[in-house]
């Protein structure tokens, strides 16, 4: 799917939830027309030849600062695809109560095709493009890892950043996603998978979404296909196995997939990939793509409009979960959303930037999560332990004591701040969904939400 494909697919969701909204037209285009989208070209040294490159950064909404959107590299990228996703984080964020504005940002360049010192260079003088704009900033504007980038991208921004501005004591706020020794958080690489976990637990909380979706029983034992294994893929494929008893039968990829009825090791299947750089040669290896093959859930982790009108009609899935941005186009989802129940992207994949407002938020605090409370957590449970044992004279055999005496860390606050974004959502959603008449679907639900708080704030603003 193509950049103008994805952002015009964007748009009619948009105006299909400003409809049941009646929403005003004047209103309505002003959220969603982009504020601003900076193009830069800017050349590089290497190999003593001057190479040029095209970066962007869109601003779609400030109407909350700073916005907040990542950075990917990508040859495929273009203005219509990054404006489409900075659309998509305007709404999102507004979805699960993320106090930011939308932004989304791209390099057209193939990171595969350089080697690290070369990237390091590349990367550094895109970032002094956008630092020098305030499109890098804590306070207006704040990237995060996307396709092609991720930990280490993350921190030569943020040392670029502070490079340049030595005296921001808040400087390494101006990036999440960053390694935990430059700032990061515990739990932000797993974030948007381990939210796609969690958004398809709740679903199974909700009697009547499941009939909708013709799915019975419990989470566990059901089985899962998952397109692209990537970051989001690979995460919420591995928690949803070994912590649910979910079963993977299927993840394709670029160049071929592994089907297995039995279920898939994903551990073993990623290292495989770590180690080779293809599923080829792995167990269970056919070369076809397997989108429509029978399964209870289906997961596209990876590109934009894997699911269009030409195959649509083929979904044999139950529930499917956007764990990428746009797997669906919006053609397809009109098909689609008559028989089957779609989690959309806009709330599926949440997990990202929710936890990276946590990260951004440490980073402002100065202070590591859990740090002024954990032993003062654990000190409360052991003196009840020793008032229970005191009281009935006998000594409580536990045989999990560790655990139950353990307090919060920073992965454990993170994990509960997530799975309480991801619930509340959800039951929003899906309380709109069955209360109004004119919404029949997730999609629609999550972005009449997301629309009536950012319409709110323009009011407010005075707009």
């Amino acid at each position: 799917m193509s950049g103008k494909e994805f952002l015009k697919s964007v748009d009619q969701v948009f105006d299909n939830a400003a409809k049941v909204l009646n929403l005003s037209v004047s209103l309505a285009n002003q959220i969603k027309a982009p504020n601003a989208t900076y193009k830069v070209n800017f050349g590089v040294r290497i190999k003593n030849k001057i190479s040029t490159f095209t970066g962007f950064r869109c601003v779609h909404s400030d109407h909350l600062e700073p916005v907040k959107g990542g950075i990917r590299f990508s040859l495929h990228a273009d203005q219509a695809e990054v404006e489409a996703l900075a659309a998509l984080m305007t709404y999102k964020c507004a979805l699960v109560d993320i106090p930011f504005g939308g932004s989304k940002g791209a390099l057209i360049i193939n990171p595969n095709a350089y080697n690290k010192y070369d990237l390091e260079r590349i990367t550094r003088r895109f970032s002094q493009e956008l630092i020098k704009r305030d499109l890098i900033n804590p306070s207006q504007n704040v990237p995060a890892p996307d396709m092609g980038t991720g930990e280490r991208e993350m921190a030569w921004i943020a040392d670029e950043y502070r490079r340049l501005n030595p005296v921001d004591i808040n400087a390494f706020a101006c990036v999440t996603g960053k390694p935990i020794n430059k700032h990061g958080i515990r739990g932000r690489a797993e974030a948007t998978g381990r939210g796609v976990q969690y958004a398809i637990k709740e679903f199974f909380r909700h009697k009547k979404d499941m009939k909708i979706a013709k799915i019975e029983g419990s989470l566990e034992g059901k089985t899962v296909i998952v397109q692209g294994l990537g970051n989001v893929g690979y995460h919420a494929a591995k928690f949803l196995s070994e912590e649910d008893g979910v079963k993977v039968i299927g993840v394709s990829e670029r160049d071929g997939a592994i089907y297995d009825k039995k279920g898939i090791n994903i551990q073993k299947l990623k290292n495989h990939i770590l180690n080779t750089g293809s599923v080829k040669k792995y167990k269970g290896y056919i070369n076809t793509d397997l989108l429509t093959n029978q399964c209870d859930i289906l997961i596209p982790a990876a590109l934009e409009g894997v699911i269009n009108k030409s195959n649509a009609k083929k979904i044999k899935a139950k529930l499917i979960v956007e764990a990428a941005n746009g797997p669906i186009t919006y053609e397809a989802d009109q098909i689609l959303a008559k028989e089957k129940l779609i989690i959309p992207d806009l709330y599926a994949n949440a997990g990202g930037v929710t936890v990276s407002y946590f990260e951004w938020v440490k980073n402002l605090s100065h202070i590591r999560f859990g740090r002024l409370h954990k032993r003062g957590e654990e000190n409360k449970i052991l003196n009840l332990i020793s008032s229970v044992e005191e009281i009935t004279g006998r000594k409580l055999n536990l045989s999990n004591k560790e655990n139950i005496i353990k307090g919060s860390d920073e992965i454990d606050l993170v994990r509960s701040g997530l799975d309480d974004t991801m619930r509340s959502a959800y039951i929003a959603m899906s309380y709109r969904m069955h209360s109004k008449n004119k919404i029949k679907d997730l999609r629609t639900s999550a972005m009449s939400i997301a629309l009536e708080k950012i319409a709110l704030s323009y009011q407010t603003l005075g707009l």
